[in-house]
């Protein structure tokens, strides 16, 4: 943890994450004062949609891009331009999906007025935002990975007081054209940024050759955990209301904000889990067990911060969201056990184990699924709740089980590095 890379490269992610949280809270504020917890609710249903299928947009190109870049620098170009391409040509085709899916879940209505504008942005725009982000991540420049993602909350923001000044009614659907905005205009930039600092390659889909059934698995596994963490708001939509939805979406968020801390450690020590486990699993389970105690740390610290928060919730958001602040409450378990399960995750992924980790992942995702059809109708949100709880405890047991049972034959027999933490492996799966 103390290594200088990885140190910096944490403070560059938890600097950018500190200035992106604190313009999200504040658009998350304008925005959910300014809709009130329906028109929020409906919202937040169908970006849940577009959630779920927003990583086949880049079919896992862009975590194969770090894969082969962390270890070989000079394969850069010809997998950005892959990434790319990939991205272009999947977020298209998804975004008519997820037009499809809403018409049959919400109307024809909701779909081309909210669905359509939002997966456009996403799918599109912050898909290709996310590929650019993971160009320089493979280079270990964090600062610029840090920049994209603040560019976009800075964006948001500026669409959100937009939103407020402009003389139309404050709906779902104006929301949803300012929101998709902001996101095509930050992937235009991400990739400017991208081109002008580590330069271009083809648009071209074979250099992803014998890799697409990896791609598949990173789609998969990222989507499955998009799923169980957002059709909850989805089917609470459909079960119990938007006003329920809107207010368990509305303590969700700020549970997601709580974690940016956590996620900043994860995002920076990602690469170096590709870098340990091209020497064996062992050498990824180890670095794994060796950052447990700082995501842990984190999650106890964050914990206590939302937990004395809660009280000024609605005089923060507005009085319409006082079950919020309780839904908070019963969510912060979520914290510690996501700061397990993503270690053992990235782990098995570093390893070469994207596949198993996806093949969990999925079947959490379908077991969510089912537990939130049976729990909410009987207990409304607190149902999404123990659906949420439940499926995060069994990614703890499963994938960390998962991790020592493979790795328990393997002679730990890792290489030191530099003092830098970084290492020229050059190793293939």
């Amino acid at each position: 943890m103390f290594q200088t890379k990885l140190f910096k490269n944490t403070l560059w992610m938890l600097g950018g994450y500190g200035v992106r949280l604190s313009i999200q809270l504040l658009y998350f504020i304008l925005i959910a004062r300014s809709l009130g917890p329906e028109q929020y609710g409906a919202f937040a249903s169908v970006l849940a949609i577009v959630a779920i299928l927003g990583p086949f947009a880049s079919w896992g190109s862009g975590n194969i891009l770090i894969k082969h870049v962390s270890r070989d620098q000079s394969r850069f170009k010809e997998f950005w331009g892959a990434a790319v391409a990939v991205t272009v040509l999947s977020g298209t085709l998804l975004a008519m999906l997820a037009v499809f899916v809403t018409v049959v879940l919400f109307g024809p209505t909701v779909a081309y007025t909210i669905a359509l504008p939002i997966a456009l942005g996403d799918l599109l725009g912050v898909r290709l935002a996310d590929v650019a982000s993971q160009a320089f991540q493979a280079h270990q420049r964090l600062s610029r990975t840090s920049l994209i993602w603040v560019i976009l909350s800075v964006l948001r923001l500026g669409m959100a007081v937009l939103f407020l000044l402009i003389p139309f009614d404050k709906t779902a659907s104006l929301w949803a054209l300012l929101y998709a905005g902001s996101g095509i205009a930050t992937g235009l930039l991400a990739y400017a940024l991208v081109v002008k600092e580590l330069g271009s390659g083809p648009w071209s889909l074979s250099p992803l050759r014998g890799e697409w059934l990896e791609g598949f698995y990173f789609s998969i596994g990222i989507a499955a955990q998009g799923a169980y963490n957002d059709l909850d708001k989805t089917l609470l939509a459909l079960l119990s209301g938007n006003q329920v939805a809107g207010a368990y979406a509305a303590a969700y968020r700020m549970l997601d904000a709580g974690f940016a801390p956590i996620r900043a450690l994860l995002y920076a020590s990602y690469p170096r889990f590709f870098q340990e486990g091209a020497q064996n699993i062992s050498c990824a389970r180890r670095f794994a067990v060796r950052l447990l105690p700082w995501t842990l740390g984190i999650a106890f610290l964050v914990s206590l911060a939302l937990a004395l928060m809660t009280p000024f919730i609605p005089h923060i958001i507005g009085l319409e969201y006082r079950l919020s602040a309780q839904i908070l409450l019963y969510l912060l378990p979520i914290l510690f056990l996501r700061s397990t399960h993503y270690l053992a995750a990235d782990a098995l992924t570093g390893a070469g184990y994207q596949g198993l980790r996806s093949l969990v992942q999925v079947s959490i995702a379908i077991i969510n699924l089912f537990l939130n059809i049976l729990l909410i109708p009987m207990y409304g949100w607190r149902g999404a709740w123990l659906a949420s709880v439940a499926s995060d405890f069994a990614l703890v047991v499963v994938l960390w089980a998962l991790l020592f049972f493979i790795s328990r034959a393997t002679v730990i027999n890792c290489g030191h590095g530099e003092r830098d933490g970084t290492r020229n492996n050059t190793h293939e799966f």
